[in-house]
């Protein structure tokens, strides 16, 4: 080998070198932060809306995170409608853990969330945030774009928790989904955008999931159909997964204007 291939061959190892960490810390499955602010005031509201809008989405989209979702919750009555759920996919946790010091070292967004950043003790724009983070299921180890095919104002977003009463009836719960349920959910035109283990909670052990419907009507029909489908029929009679859910917890929602789809 001649001395210029050498030294060619020897620059490539070392650019792979450098490179494996990066790729090895890209997982198979995503990994999911569910952001969930709480206020009290309109005043809340809108200087979430517009830090969220025009610094932090921004700020992640620079940072190469995309298909970040920004919902509010639909009327359901005397449900508390003072939130705004915020979902960040990741495609590792070191991709997670590294994104405070990105934003950290963006002076844009610095500058952008100054308001936000620098809000005085008794006048916080929010009363407080609560932070999940999920594992995609093994058979659905990415996070999807929904295309309902309808407008976006009239879609409907439903964010699903099943809590189980033990850790071995949650795996169930589990392997339920990944042997059935969620690919029932996609044959029946759930569109689903995530399925995910929650590792990190307040309410463990238990599972959520996202699906869109084009609209009320479309969400009605859908789980009429997949409450009648053989399928399930046969799912839920089996005994193994019996039990499996002691707590459903279920929000309706619709995007912000500024939310990614």
């Amino acid at each position: 080998m001649r001395p210029t291939s050498k030294i060619t061959f020897i620059l490539i190892v070392i650019a792979f070198l450098l490179l494996l960490p990066a790729w090895m810390a890209t997982g198979e499955r995503d990994y999911y932060q569910l952001k969930i602010y709480r206020f009290e005031k309109a005043d809340q509201e809108a200087r979430l809306d517009r830090h969220l809008e025009s610094a932090f989405l921004p700020a992640l989209h620079r940072a190469g995170i995309q298909n970040v979702g920004v919902f509010k919750l639909r009327d359901e009555g005397n449900e508390e409608r003072n939130v705004i759920f915020i979902l960040i996919p990741f495609r590792s946790l070191d991709e997670f853990d590294a994104l405070p010091g990105i934003l950290r070292a963006d002076g844009q967004y610095m500058q952008d969330a100054r308001d936000y950043i620098e809000s005085p003790h008794d006048n916080p724009p929010y009363t407080r945030i609560e932070s999940i983070l999920l594992k995609a299921f093994s058979e659905t180890p990415r996070l999807t774009v929904p295309d309902p095919g309808s407008p976006r104002a009239g879609r409907v977003y439903e964010l699903r928790s099943y809590q189980a009463a033990t850790e071995q009836l949650y795996e169930r719960k589990v392997e339920m989904f990944n042997q059935g349920e969620s690919g029932l959910f996609r044959k029946l035109g759930f569109s689903p955008v995530f399925f995910g283990e929650v590792i990190s909670s307040s309410d463990m052990p238990h599972l959520m999931y996202m699906t869109v419907h084009a609209d009320t009507t479309a969400q009605k029909e859908h789980w009429a159909a997949f409450g009648s489908h053989p399928e399930w029929q046969e799912m839920v009679a089996n005994e193994r997964y019996r039990n499996t859910v002691s707590h459903i917890d279920r929000h309706l929602l619709y995007p912000t204007p500024y939310s990614d789809y």
